[in-house]
């Protein structure tokens, strides 16, 4: 016979092997263009060497040169990082990981005394090994990156000690989370009857709320220290500015993110009329731990602190914090908060109903060596993971360019707010204590970034600041 066109060859497969290949090649489709995309913005790396002429206000050419060099470590590591995962990935599904796994989850529950009609067990089993491999095998990765990349360009704070009872600590909290929420959700979809979609959805929903609420409060404070803002100046300053836009203001912490890392950040949640807004210590010029003098004596680094420590003034004045709130509160005032929910909600909707129409297609299970058995964990993960894949793509490359609207107009808020001037010199210092590199290839940077450029978003500030 002459040789078959791939189109004929493809026609003659069994359904699941097409399903199993097309899940295969969309999954490196996806990762060769965003390895591409990384290509050209290393290509900027590695080429812009000199402060552009419109970013010489904005820039001196040491903090770019540090910040270049960052971002060009930071490339080549999630370089590396995204081809291991990629050909992991791929390794187990070519050797049917997931069958096998669920087999030995099967033996380890059955030693316990829970026979294959308790599944959820098996799940949960399932759950606890996949989450232990993937934790055990993205350990060396983290590792490098804290204690070589961001030690060396001086943004790590953590001992070795702290980083492992952290990471300790983080997969004690997430099985505790994570298997609870897992079982009941298994057991809606199984007792569920016609409309278990709408139930499971409505838990998922209930959930994520009570999530919200008592992250904050209960989980975080086992990672970070959180302390109340001290009375005064500052203070006074956010209560006026939040009581003059309604924002329903209960507390102000000051989280210690020095313990971890120099990066800076703020941001605010609760629900309803129960908002805190949470600043990083390395945000506040006044609380930074780089700015403090250590007392002499103490722990007995502070030789090592203050020479990595000596020019570096971190963090902003009190008018750029309240800018830079300004900012946070606008996505507030501007519903940006409850869109992101809605929207968020309404996909999730959408994917438990399909999920319900295709949980009944064998095929789906025998495409990764599931043929007598058809779990309901391995059905959400399958469908969930693999099989809207391509939609996943599609709808966070959406949800990227909308991050970037709405933080436009929470600039153009803070604008309103008067704060112009304050923001825009925030930006310039955040964008150099954090080290972001200021030039972007425009594919890679349509594509990833959810806030928009530093010279855009300083440009629109300018307009303003004209005006």
């Amino acid at each position: 016979g002459a040789m078959a066109l791939p189109g004929e060859v493809w026609a003659e497969l069994p359904a699941e092997k097409r399903i199993f290949c097309s899940v295969l090649l969309f999954s490196w489709a996806v990762y060769l263009w965003e390895a591409f995309l990384a290509h050209r913005q290393r290509r900027v790396y590695r080429t812009t060497t000199h402060v552009p002429q419109e970013l010489g206000q904005i820039m001196d050419s040491e903090t770019f040169e540090k910040s270049r060099l960052y971002q060009l470590d930071k490339s080549t590591f999630s370089f590396w990082s995204g081809l291991y995962s990629e050909v992991e990935g791929t390794m187990i599904l070519l050797c049917g990981g997931i069958p096998f796994l669920w087999n030995l989850s099967g033996q380890i529950s059955g030693r316990a005394g829970f026979g294959p009609e308790y599944e959820i067990v098996q799940s949960l089993v399932f759950l606890l090994l996949a989450t232990l491999f993937s934790a055990v095998t993205g350990l060396p990765w983290s590792l490098y990156n804290t204690f070589v990349i961001e030690e060396k360009h001086g943004f790590n704070q953590q001992t070795l000690g702290f980083f492992f009872k952290d990471a300790i600590k983080k997969f004690i909290v997430t099985q505790c989370i994570l298997l609870p929420v897992t079982s009941l959700l298994l057991y809606i979809i199984k007792i569920g009857g016609d409309y278990f979609f709408i139930y499971a959805w409505l838990f998922t929903l209930v959930v994520s709320l009570v999530l919200v609420t008592i992250y904050a409060d209960y989980i975080a404070p086992l990672f970070d220290k959180f302390i109340p803002l001290p009375e005064g100046e500052l203070k006074q300053q956010i209560e006026t500015m939040a009581k003059s836009i309604d924002f329903p203001l209960t507390k102000v912490y000051v989280v210690e993110g020095s313990k971890r890392s120099s990066h800076s950040n703020a941001y605010f949640y609760g629900f309803f009329k129960n908002k805190r807004i949470v600043l990083f210590d390395t945000l506040l010029e006044d609380y930074s731990a780089l700015n403090k003098e250590p007392a002499e004596g103490e722990d007995g680094e502070n030789e090592e602190t203050k020479s990595k420590t000596k020019n570096k003034k971190q963090g902003c004045k009190n008018e750029e914090v309240l800018a830079v709130l300004g900012h946070e509160l606008g996505h507030w005032k501007l519903g940006h908060t409850i869109k992101n929910i809605i929207i968020s909600q309404m996909n999730s909707f959408l994917c438990f109903f399909l999920f319900a129409v295709l949980i009944g297609r064998k095929e789906l299970f025998s495409a990764f060596g599931f043929y007598d058995t058809q779990p309901t964990l391995i059905g959400l993960m399958i469908i969930f993971q693999f099989i809207f894949s391509p939609y996943n793509e599609v709808l966070s490359f959406c949800l990227t360019v909308l991050s970037r609207r709405f933080e436009f107009q929470a600039d153009a808020f803070a604008k309103e707010l008067g704060k112009a001037k304050d923001l825009y010199s925030a930006l310039i210092k955040l964008n150099k204590d954090n080290l972001g590199f200021p030039v972007s290839d425009w594919i890679f940077s349509m594509w990833h970034y959810s806030h928009p450029p530093l010279l855009e978003r300083l440009q629109a500030l300018k307009d303003a600041k004209q005006e």
